[in-house]
């Protein structure tokens, strides 16, 4: 079958691709902006991937049109896909019907760590012989890929709560039906399609409802939002993790968690030393124990693994040093998100200097929603710089008015390339936080410090 994708390069979309052409499916595809990690993974797989939306993009006539989230009525492949009459989908439906029906599906939700922690998930159960496919909002290092189909019976899924297409508005992740659904947290997110927090505490409530009473839910035992979420109904067993009262228990053996114990509730305890930092991952890696666990994977196992795992592509990930100046890249767009991995760094390095770049590129930022959060959560660093994007909704610079951490907004990368140039010495760490390609920021930082 060929089968061409509509917004191929991003991260979902992307890994769908490769699960086709791993199924023997002929894959092209079609996106607005191409950059990697994505590019390169589909043109390693050979995916003919084009630019741009041209209805000329469809003129072989694919049998099979999966169209992406980011793509909206007007879009010109969408409106020849319709007005041909070509078969067309949204990608989880395909995803449902051609990967996940068969399989023990592990889901993985929430607002924050869905990547890291469905990495985790498969890598804990990949070392201890389950073999599982996977589909991750990111590139897990132990794998280098976004998806697989694995030859095992068990396959991981970042199940996000943002809609499938234009024509499905319904949840990614209520396609997906999990025997094993682990929720991390839940936040305010995506303020372009949820009117406020309890329109997504209704969509979890959904999510909840399509897992069945043979199965198991993992949450995060502090979260109140998940649990007036499980307050309007459950009827599956539910196990918690955290740091008090909670089957599932973390505490930390080193002050940025690069070490830490975990103790399951049936007793015993584990230590895990890995590359990763901060009480967040921690908690991630209890979540993908319990996981594991559920399809009978002894903690022990679990904790070796997790000590062999080396983390995940644009999640505090250390891209490079030059003059003595560490500069790391992070997907980090949401206040909560900046914080800890802010606050985890500055538990890595101690007193040395921290310079934040971020980029407020995701919708919900662009609307102002989180504008308030902004300037608290950036105190960590000692300076942040902040990209003005051209269509922000609100005013940067009266966000930031009376921050803790010296703060400064720039209009261009070329400007920040520039400051940062300028301003950094040896001993700094540099952090780069967006969910985009920044203008290809990070290697032309590191090229101006060199």
């Amino acid at each position: 079958m060929k089968i061409h994708v509509l917004g191929i390069c991003g991260t979902f979309m992307g890994g769908l691709a490769l699960l086709a052409r791993e199924l023997g499916h002929t894959v092209s595809g079609t996106d607005a902006n191409t950059y990697p990690p994505m590019s390169l993974l589909l043109q390693q797989a050979g995916i003919r991937v084009l630019e741009g939306y041209a209805e000329s993009n469809l003129d072989d006539r694919p049998d099979l049109v999966v169209i992406g989230n980011a793509l909206s009525r007007g879009n010109a492949a969408a409106e020849y896909a319709l007005n041909t009459r070509l078969p067309y989908v949204s990608g989880p439906q395909w995803l449902r019907e051609e990967v996940l029906g068969h399989r023990h599906v592990l889901a993985v939700a929430g607002t924050h760590g869905k990547s890291t922690t469905s990495s985790m998930l498969a890598w804990i159960l990949e070392f201890a012989g389950h073999h599982p496919g996977f589909l991750i909002g990111a590139v897990p290092r132990n794998f280098g890929v976004s998806a697989r189909l694995g030859t095992g019976e068990c396959f991981v899924i970042e199940a996000d709560e943002y809609d499938c297409a234009f024509f499905d508005k319904r949840a990614k992740f209520l396609h997906y039906r999990p025997n094993t659904l682990i929720i991390n947290n839940i936040e305010f997110d995506h303020a372009d399609i949820f009117a406020d927090l309890a329109a997504i505490r209704r969509e979890f409530h959904f999510l909840i409802r399509t897992v069945p009473g043979s199965g198991r839910i993992i949450c995060n035992g502090a979260d109140p939002e998940i649990f007036k979420v499980l307050a309007m109904g459950c009827w599956t067993p539910v196990e918690r993790f955290g740091t008090d009262d909670a089957q599932w228990q973390i505490a930390p053996s080193s002050l940025d968690y690069s070490g830490f114990t975990l103790q399951p509730a049936g007793g015993g305890k584990i230590g895990v030393t890995w590359d990763l930092l901060g009480h967040h991952n921690a908690l991630n890696a209890a979540a993908a124990v319990a996981g594991a666990h559920a399809l009978g994977v002894e903690p022990e196992v679990a904790g070796a693994a997790l000590s062999q795992f080396h983390g995940v592509q644009r999640r505090m990930q250390r891209i490079g040093s030059r003059q003595g100046i560490t500069v790391y890249d992070d997907f980090a767009h949401h206040p909560t998100a900046i914080q800890v991995t802010l606050e985890a760094l500055r538990r890595h390095v101690g007193s040395a200097r921290i310079v934040a770049i971020m980029e407020p590129r995701s919708n919900t930022m662009k609307l102002g929603v989180h504008a308030s959060e902004l300037a608290p959560s950036l105190r960590s660093a000692d300076l942040a710089i902040i990209l003005r994007p051209p269509n922000l909704a609100w005013d940067l610079e009266q966000a930031l008015a009376g921050a803790d951490t010296r703060c400064e907004v720039l209009d261009r990368v070329d400007d920040i390339i520039t400051r940062v140039a300028g301003f950094a010495r040896s001993g700094d760490h540099v952090i780069i936080m967006s969910n985009g390609g920044f203008g290809g920021i990070h290697q032309r930082l590191l090229d101006a410090l060199q």
